[in-house]
């Protein structure tokens, strides 16, 4: 384990780097793609707001690619809060991640549905 500074906000994180595989950061879903910027390590908080961000120009494609993108998702039953869910009153609120990721409407009118308008 090593102790690393984030390389956006500079918060102090341990780092697996002898076996990436077992470090912290996999237990996130790989849904960033790999390019230049994902390849120095960053906090727990930064990498879910670059998720948070990259999400947000998904959920301005068609709701196909929406749920193409998801799909391989779907089997992941690791709810993640800041991703899946926010805490707001107590209460989970869903994100429109997690109903992409689940690949259908529930009938419930959930705040975040993307198949609202389908």
């Amino acid at each position: 384990m090593t102790i690393l500074a984030c390389s956006q906000c500079q918060a102090t994180l341990n780092c697996n780097v002898d076996d990436i595989n077992a470090c912290w950061c996999n237990e996130l879903p790989a849904i960033l793609p790999l390019d230049s910027t994902t390849t120095s390590c960053l906090c727990r908080d930064c990498i879910l707001a670059k998720m948070n961000q990259f999400l947000n120009t998904l959920y301005k494609r068609p709701l196909k690619e929406q749920l193409t993108f998801a799909k391989p998702f779907h089997s992941n039953d690791n709810l993640i809060e800041h991703l899946d869910y926010e805490m707001q009153n107590s209460y989970m609120v869903f994100s429109r991640w997690f109903f992409l990721k689940r690949g259908k409407c529930c009938k419930n009118n959930c705040k975040n549905c993307p198949y609202k308008n389908t």
